[in-house]
This record gives structure tokens, C-alpha cells and sequence, in this order.
């Protein structure tokens, strides 16, 4: 939390382990947390992160892994570009609009067409 690039959170979720609570006070009162940071305890919060990667854990796995870095992240960008469309959370792309959807993927990864 101490690097330039991250912000201040406003809420900080964790499980649901004890210690927790005591961290985030002694961090509010040295200063180094917002005063106003919430902390929200839930026993599972990372179902919902886990559920969404499952497609891309199976989608990898048969891969038996990338031969290197920038394969990788092609091709895990990838596979989140399309999810990301699937899912309607990329604005003016509708889940059946084509021609939107191959301009969003040439743009994402710099294709000239």
C-alpha cells in the first residue's frame, strides 16, 4: 500500500480471520490507512473472483502452460477480451453485434485490418 501507483481503498475485504481488525486499526491510527477505510469481513469473498476464472483455468490447463511471458499474456487477454464481451461489460457491444466486437478485439491488440 505504500507504492505510488495504489490508492487510499475505501473498503478492504478479507476473511474472516481474527486478526484482521487489529491490523486495520493499528494501521488507521499509525496513519498509514485512510481513517474513513471500512473493513468487511465475509468468510468466502473470493467465490465470486474464483467462479469467474473458471473458465480460463480450463481453457489454459489443456495448454500444459505458455512457452513464454508474452504468450501468455496474448493469450490471457484474450480469453478475458471475449469473456469481457460475453458478459456485456464492454459499453456499445452488444453480445451479438459482430462487426463491434471485431473492432474492440483489433483495437485491443493493435490489429491492422
Amino acid at each position: 500500500m505504500a507504492r505510488v501507483h495504489t490508492g487510499n481503498p475505501r473498503t478492504i475485504i478479507v476473511d474472516k480471520n481474527l486478526a484482521y481488525p487489529r491490523a486495520t486499526a493499528e494501521m488507521k491510527r499509525r496513519r498509514e490507512l485512510w481513517h474513513f477505510a471500512r473493513l468487511r469481513q465475509c468468510k468466502y469473498p473470493n467465490n465470486i473472483v474464483e467462479q469467474d476464472h473458471r473458465l480460463i483455468k480450463r481453457l489454459v490447463r489443456p495448454g500444459l502452460g505458455f512457452g513464454s511471458l508474452p504468450t501468455a499474456r496474448r493469450t490471457l487477454a484474450s480469453y478475458e477480451a471475449v469473456a469481457m464481451i460475453r458478459k456485456g461489460q464492454v459499453h456499445n457491444i452488444g453480445g451479438r453485434n459482430r462487426q463491434a466486437q471485431t473492432g474492440f478485439v483489433a483495437d485491443l491488440f493493435q490489429i491492422v485490418a
